[in-house]
């Protein structure tokens, strides 16, 4: 999955390729894992009734797409954070054309979040884990650091919703099992390869112990 996921500093180019792309034709560039992904978190938030003004952090938020249709949803208490300023400037953009004025968005390293990002209901990470563990300087650090940053921004039974397409559920139920526990794994499209099915995509749920 190299190819999918830039590394580092490519990110920063994509998203300024992306930046431009939206000032000249308003395109809002990729939704990773594509709009089902997004409705697949919408409807667990909604069948579960989690209350709309819970404070939802979105790692890694991209073009900020997720915190739009969020927010569409009627959730009202939203923060996107993203290590890339081009990233950070083209979801303003994206929000500005919507109008969705109550949306926070921040330039973020997740690995070493500042002080004030703490005590969020939900978390919400769409490829982000992915990347950090594709990178080529010392994956299995950066992916304890992840873990301890998450552990540090999320409430006490906060809810964790991930989506992967890195990662079976085995191996996420590894990585978190400290401090973590699953409540379920998300219906994903699955594929069918040589005879055997399979999800090329996985997505679980999370709470926070």
């Amino acid at each position: 999955f190299s190819s999918f996921f830039p590394l580092d500093s490519s990110w920063d180019a994509a998203y300024e390729r992306e930046l431009q792309t939206f000032q000249d034709i308003g395109d809002t560039g990729e939704i990773w894992f594509g709009e089902e992904s997004m409705v697949r978190i919408i409807r667990w938030l909604e069948k579960h009734k989690v209350p709309l003004d819970s404070s939802v952090l979105d790692i890694g938020t991209g073009n900020g797409v997720l915190l739009i249709e969020l927010a569409k949803s009627g959730y009202m208490n939203l923060t996107g954070i993203d290590y890339s300023p081009s990233a950070i400037q083209l979801s303003e953009k994206v929000r500005e054309k919507e109008g969705m004025s109550n949306i926070k968005l921040k330039v973020e390293d997740f690995l070493a979040p500042s002080a004030e990002l703490s005590g969020f209901d939900i978390c919400i990470d769409k490829g982000t884990f992915d990347a950090i563990s594709l990178n080529p300087s010392d994956a299995v650090g950066k992916r304890r650091l992840y873990v301890g940053s998450l552990c540090r921004v999320l409430k006490p039974e906060g809810f964790f919703l991930i989506t992967s397409c890195n990662w079976t559920k085995e191996e996420l139920l590894n990585e978190f099992r400290e401090g973590f526990e699953i409540l379920e794994e998300l219906p994903t499209p699955k594929f069918c390869f040589g005879g055997r099915i399979g999800n090329s995509v996985t997505a679980l749920v999370f709470q926070r112990k």
